[in-house]
């Protein structure tokens, strides 16, 4: 065996396996991290860390990786197995299990994925400041007076929707602005026509059409100005870029997303022969419903006209005048015996009064004695001999004097 690690292994002196591993090691530490490129074909998610393996694009060459957790929850978007991507690692060999594995400090996608993940931000971002909600949006005129169209010159997604549009309401006017519909200028140049055509007070609605395309020839359409601008936009926005896998983020803010600029053109204008169809019909419940009221109204006025009153209203006359002579004889009738019976307590009444009476008294022969002085003599103390009274009899009165 060996007497030092740093002496050369030979045949007489080889080293140990364990000093072998120790300077593998050491020499794969010296390395630090390094950014590494490859293809995803293992992702095992165990206790929050991520173990995995990935693969050289081109050579047949893999390496085991570890996520630790605390990486896995900085990670920026999702992963999966067979996901292209980039990662900042650090090799390590294991000494006790003779294996090299790489740890992970960072990872992201890259080509299409790292695109992908740069819109999925862009949409969280623009989610999360209320862009995409329903009550942002608004409703379409019903019958725009002019409609903006935001296209390429001379395309197709420029003919399906002036062709459609004019074939169901021939009288709608077009205003165009031509844009590239994709590259590098594509972006800019529909931005500026979707904010001249919103400045214009003529144009009642926007279309920004495109006929379909791949994911990358679409990718202005989800560029971040592009969508701004027709958020900010005041003029109602249609979305018809007609790409059903591949959604742009315009499509989300749009105020209405058509799936091809046919079908923009059929949402935006209505058709003229199911309008007047619908006019018809409208004229025709009218008419009926018209027609029932009028009727209805004419069949109560004839039951009410066949009614004993206004058939014959001299029979309500007469028999109110029978009901007045009626009342006048009672009421006369009542006023009789009511005078009559007033009468009879009169004369009962005067007959008692009568007989009450101080005259009646003296009419049965009673005479009253008063002094001189008027007062009724009760007592004949009160009127000494020679006292000249009067005397008051049923007939007249008499002057007399007491006897001596």
């Amino acid at each position: 065996m060996a007497e030092s690690s740093n002496a050369p292994a030979t045949r007489e002196a080889p080293w140990p396996v364990a000093t072998m591993s120790e300077k593998i090691a050491a020499w794969i530490d010296r390395l630090g991290t390094v950014w590494i490129e490859g293809e995803v074909t293992q992702w095992q998610l165990r206790g929050g860390h991520v173990y995995g393996k990935l693969k050289d694009l081109e050579q047949d060459a893999t390496v085991s990786f570890t996520v630790w957790r605390s990486v896995v929850q900085k990670l920026s978007s999702d992963f999966a197995q067979g996901d292209r991507v980039i990662a900042l690692v650090k090799p390590n060999y294991w000494v006790k299990g003779g294996s090299l594995t790489v740890q992970v400090f960072d990872l992201a996608h890259v080509g299409l994925g790292e695109l992908l993940e740069r819109l999925e931000r862009l949409r969280r971002q623009l989610q999360q400041e209320g862009l995409f909600d329903a009550s942002r949006k608004r409703a379409l005129p019903f019958l725009p007076r002019c409609i903006g169209l935001v296209t390429g010159k001379d395309s197709d997604a420029e003919k399906d929707v002036i062709r459609n549009a004019t074939l169901r309401w021939p009288g709608v006017v077009f205003k165009l602005h031509y844009a590239a519909v994709q590259g590098d200028r594509a972006a800019t140049e529909v931005v500026a026509g979707i904010k001249l055509l919103d400045q214009d007070p003529e144009v009642d609605v926007i279309i920004v059409a495109r006929g379909g395309g791949d994911f990358q020839n679409l990718l202005p359409f989800s560029d971040e100005g592009v969508v701004r601008a027709a958020a900010a936009a005041t003029t109602p926005i249609v979305s018809a870029i007609g790409h059903e896998a591949d959604r742009p983020l315009l499509d989300e803010v749009a105020d209405l997303r058509a799936s091809t600029p046919t079908d923009a053109a059929k949402r935006v204008v209505p058709d003229v022969g199911e309008e007047l169809a619908g006019l018809d019909q409208a004229r025709s419940r009218l008419t009926s419903r018209v027609s029932q009221l009028l009727q209805h109204e004419m069949d109560r006025i004839a039951q009410l006209r066949g009614r004993p009153v206004l058939a014959h209203p001299q029979r309500l006359v007469d028999e109110r005048a029978e009901d007045l002579v009626r009342w006048i004889a009672r009421g006369t009738e009542l006023a009789d015996r009511a005078v009559e019976d007033r009468s009879q307590s009169l004369t009962e009444l005067r007959a008692r009064l009568t007989a009450l009476s101080p005259r009646a008294t003296l009419n049965r022969g009673y005479a009253i004695a008063q002094l001189s002085d008027g007062a009724i003599l009760l007592d004949p103390e009160q009127a000494p001999p020679g006292t000249a009274i009067r005397v008051t009899l049923s007939g007249g009165r008499l002057s007399a004097r007491t006897a001596e």
